[in-house]
């Protein structure tokens, strides 16, 4: 029986070496390529709406800020929206159409991003002291469907008309008492690289613009399996 030693000493003991050497080399790197495929497929949502969420996750959510929809949701949409915008104007009856269809798997968080008008920061503010009185959310519609408002007296005049405390809405928008709440936002999105208004987050996924209702549905149909 030929000795162990001798068989790699011979050419062809020299070419088995080799070629199991190979043999392993491929196996890691199939190994290594599978891995990045899970890992990628982890990172990476490609759905029929076209909308491909893919990419970096921002911590864009936090506990801070008005929301709609479930406590424990399976899809959390963060946006970074403008009052005076008008594509975050087109973009709010959709959202507010997709809280109420998708309560119970949906959470929606509202962050100010005042980039677009001289007053953007006011109309922030004016949300932020009516969320005081627990009445965010029908400012937050107000404000969109009055687009336009720019002065503390309109302003104040929308408080009344949701049932504000006029007195109380007027104080605390002179003192700009929300100022470093809506500074913070603004500095978060600019550390996420947002372009303008609206930008979303969707799981953590960033997408620039309008989303259209259809698409909109898609998305979370999808991200919902």
């Amino acid at each position: 029986m030929q000795d162990a030693k001798s068989i790699f000493k011979t050419w062809w003991g020299v070419l088995m070496i080799i070629f199991l050497a190979i043999i392993l080399i491929l196996l890691v790197a199939v190994g290594f390529y599978f891995a990045n495929l899970v890992k990628t497929s982890k990172q990476e949502l490609k759905n029929n709406s076209g909308v491909k969420l893919t990419g970096r996750q921002y911590p864009a959510e936090d506990n801070q800020h008005y929301w709609l929809g479930a406590a424990k949701p399976k899809i959390t949409i963060v946006e970074f929206g403008d009052f005076s915008c008008p594509n975050s104007e087109k973009s709010f009856p959709t959202i507010r159409e997709i809280g109420l269809k998708y309560k119970g798997d949906i959470k929606f968080i509202w962050r100010d991003y005042p980039v677009v008008q001289d007053y953007s920061a006011l109309l922030a503010l004016a949300g932020r002291c009516a969320g005081e009185q627990g009445l965010f959310w029908p400012m937050h519609d107000k404000l969109f469907q009055n687009q336009g408002v720019n002065t503390a007296n309109q302003l104040s005049a929308l408080a009344a008309q949701i049932g504000a405390d006029t007195a109380k809405f007027n104080d605390c928008l002179a003192k700009q008492k929300y100022q470093p709440q809506i500074q913070k936002d603004f500095s978060d999105g600019q550390s996420f690289g947002n372009q303008g208004t609206p930008t979303w987050f969707i799981n953590g996924y960033k997408v620039d613009g309008d989303i259209p209702y259809d698409i909109f549905i898609k998305i979370i149909e999808e991200l919902k399996k």
